[in-house]
């Protein structure tokens, strides 16, 4: 796993395609994945569809500026609608549900890594401190041993992330960085 591989948006979405390659994302594909509120917006839909006025709700934002950010994921594929349903005084609702296409793409080495770090901040921002669990770790490895490091964390977030949600488990969210040390 290059750290780049799992830049924005990666564990958003439903599981990959069994073996299916990832493959470099098109400029298109890197911008509408450039914004936190876009990043927000997937993690809101990975679990269950939500309409644009549910998530500009969760998000404490206006909804025809979040009809933007939905509908450049959708354009781009990161979204997709469900069938539109009956809502308030005779209005026609359209869930977006996360579709898993951001796990497939490759971002390049650093492309998106602020923007996945903001979206991070965010999220955990909004949970109380005492049910965080983080570590930190230094480690001095040959470039042999970097390799098979980053090759096992790949390894096990595809395992997981292949697993089907489970319908009674708690969410939880997951942040991995890897990076040199500071000179």
């Amino acid at each position: 796993m290059a750290a780049a591989e799992r830049t924005p948006a990666s564990g958003d979405e439903p599981a990959p395609v069994a073996g299916r390659e990832r493959r470099p994302a098109t400029d298109a594909e890197r911008r509408a994945l450039a914004s936190v509120l876009r990043l927000r917006i997937l993690r809101l839909c990975l679990y269950e569809p939500l309409t644009n006025s549910q998530i500009a709700r969760r998000l404490d934002k206006n909804p025809g500026s979040v009809l933007h950010h939905v509908r450049t994921l959708v354009a781009q594929g990161f979204l997709a609608t469900e069938p539109t349903r009956p809502g308030m005084r005779g209005s026609i609702e359209v869930p977006y549900r996360a579709t898993g296409k951001s796990w497939q793409l490759d971002f390049g080495p650093t492309t998106g890594a602020n923007t996945l770090l903001q979206a991070f901040l965010d999220e955990v921002g909004r949970v109380p401190e005492d049910q965080v669990i983080s570590s930190r770790l230094g480690l001095q490895l040959s470039a042999e041993h970097f390799d098979e490091l980053l090759s096992r964390i790949d390894g096990l977030l595809n395992e997981f992330a292949a697993r089907p949600h489970d319908p009674e488990g708690r969410r939880y969210s997951l942040f991995l960085a890897v990076h040199p040390e500071p000179e």
